[in-house]
């Protein structure tokens, strides 16, 4: 696959950015990995490159919040045969691709089990968005996590967070009961991911990344960057994270304590006169001053917790987090013959490119009372 990544137009790199590239790789995917078709294609056209994940445990796991340990087998997903996938160490999770993306077509779509999506991508040559779910994890149907991530000088970071940051929660949640160290858990596993990607060869740009644990009736939402968990609460939309942008006061602090500097061009605020972000995976070239420690926050999900969207900057640089709320909620409320949260993540993402959007635009949907 040939990158073309033309960044002077980029809402995250200034032009001043080092980061123009041009570079053929060929992402090979773990032998446990299955490739399912895009909806427009053909099942024997599938491409086997896909970074979109859905990974199913194999092992007992016993997760936190004072719940039982929950075990069972691995999903069965609604196939003609039984998949006899391997195992690949102890407790380690397995990769099955929910979609495939495809150059030619620019976006995706998927309807799972507990949660819809829809990427498009915007202006560029290569979709650097990258979305992951694990659902019904040892085979128990309230336990799900999810996960939006949004690269930039690439999809590198965006890929590999997209394969490994849910598995690695999932790991540090294990036994852990009470909220702070449930934090604790989540941010280990942010660390971790972020630590084994600076690991790899010639690692280039960045993702950021927001996750929605849910397990035993509770909400786990953690973020490192601009992508958004947006909470509809009886109709009214709740923002569970904030964007970590220079533009944050804190944020600006923390940098500016740590030697670095924050200015702006064409009036967005950049750290080094390059990035738009301050926290997320990857940038090894402003690890000092972006951070991929991420801010989390635990609730109890009851039956005025409607719906969840998970979704990149492409959406919320151009709706707001009401806005969209309101076009989202009529697809959800009422009988079931009207849940149509595929049908609504599309007309999201409609609505931001109508408004003007060139960035790549994922939206994730997830409907609470399916998890109570």
């Amino acid at each position: 696959m040939s990158f073309s990544v033309t960044l002077c137009n980029s809402p995250v790199f200034s032009p001043s950015s080092s980061f123009f590239y041009n570079r053929a790789k060929n992402i090979s995917l773990a032998p446990e990995t299955i490739t399912l078709a895009s909806p427009s294609s053909s099942p024997s056209s599938a491409s086997s490159n896909s970074p979109f994940s859905i990974r199913l445990l194999k092992r007992p796991v016993k997760l936190g919040f004072g719940s039982d340990s929950v075990s069972g087998s691995v999903l069965k997903r609604k196939r003609p045969t039984r998949l006899d996938l391997p195992v690949v160490g102890i407790a380690a999770p397995i990769s099955e691709n929910v979609e495939t993306l495809r150059e030619e077509s620019g976006e995706v779509e998927k309807e799972g089990d507990g949660y819809s999506v829809y990427c498009k991508r915007g202006k560029r040559e290569a979709m650097e968005d990258r979305f992951s779910a694990i659902t019904n994890l040892h085979g128990d149907t309230k336990q799900a996590i999810f996960g939006v991530y949004d690269g930039h000088g690439g999809s590198r970071a965006a890929e590999f967070a997209a394969k490994n940051l849910c598995n690695n929660i999932i790991g540090e949640v294990v036994g852990q009961r009470n909220e702070s160290k449930i934090e604790e858990a989540v941010k280990r596993g942010y660390l971790a991911t972020d630590s084994e990607f600076l690991k790899e060869k010639d690692v280039k740009g960045g993702s950021c990344c927001a996750t929605a644990l849910i397990n035993d009736g509770n909400l786990v939402v953690a973020n490192a960057g601009d992508c958004r968990a947006v909470l509809s609460v009886g109709g009214l939309a709740e923002a569970l994270t904030s964007d970590h942008r220079p533009s944050r006061d804190d944020e600006r602090k923390r940098i500016e304590n740590s030697g670095g500097y924050v200015d702006t061009f064409r009036s967005v605020w950049r750290i080094q006169g390059s990035l738009a972000v301050s926290r997320g995976i990857g940038d090894a070239h402003l690890k000092k001053w972006v951070i991929s420690e991420p801010e989390t926050k635990i609730l109890r999900i009851s039956p005025k917790h409607e719906f969840l969207i998970l979704a990149s900057d492409g959406l919320w640089d151009k709706v707001s987090n009401q806005e969209a709320v309101d076009i989202a909620r009529p697809f959800f409320v009422g009988t079931d013959q009207k849940w149509k949260p595929l049908l609504a993540c599309k007309k999201l993402v409609e609505l931001s490119v109508s408004r003007g959007s060139l960035d790549d635009i994922s939206v994730m949907l997830t409907p609470l009372c399916r998890f109570i």
